[in-house]
């Protein structure tokens, strides 16, 4: 893996694994459409905090680190269906590392904005 010594883009990573182990589980049990809808969100996370490593301004880098957090809502939301609903399996962990990459996310944004004043 790429850039190891950068937390965020680290554990946007290492979430992202865990996305597509909890995915195929869920396609294991036929529950396709949130294994889709999840799949999509959850690695869309890293991806785009991966973009943002290479951003061409300081407006682009926070441009991209928010989608990064409008992915993390919608990884949310997902989230908490599969483990609200009876019949999915529980997404063991995930929500908690979600939140953690949601508040240093959130931080790297905020920090971001302060020094482009």
């Amino acid at each position: 893996m790429k850039d190891t010594d950068n937390l965020i883009v680290r554990l946007s990573f290492e979430f992202s694994m865990g996305i597509i182990e909890y995915c195929e589980l869920l396609e294991s049990e036929r529950k396709y459409v949130l294994a889709n809808q999840l799949l999509k969100s959850g690695t869309s996370i890293g991806a785009n905090i991966r973009e943002a490593q290479n951003a061409e301004s300081k407006a682009d880098f926070i441009h991209k680190f928010k989608i990064a957090a409008k992915e993390i809502d919608e990884t949310q939301y997902w989230l908490e269906l599969c483990l609200y609903a009876k019949s999915y399996p529980d997404p063991v962990g995930l929500p908690e590392r979600l939140m953690n990459i949601a508040n240093i996310a959130n931080k790297i944004i905020i920090t971001s904005k302060m020094s482009n004043r």
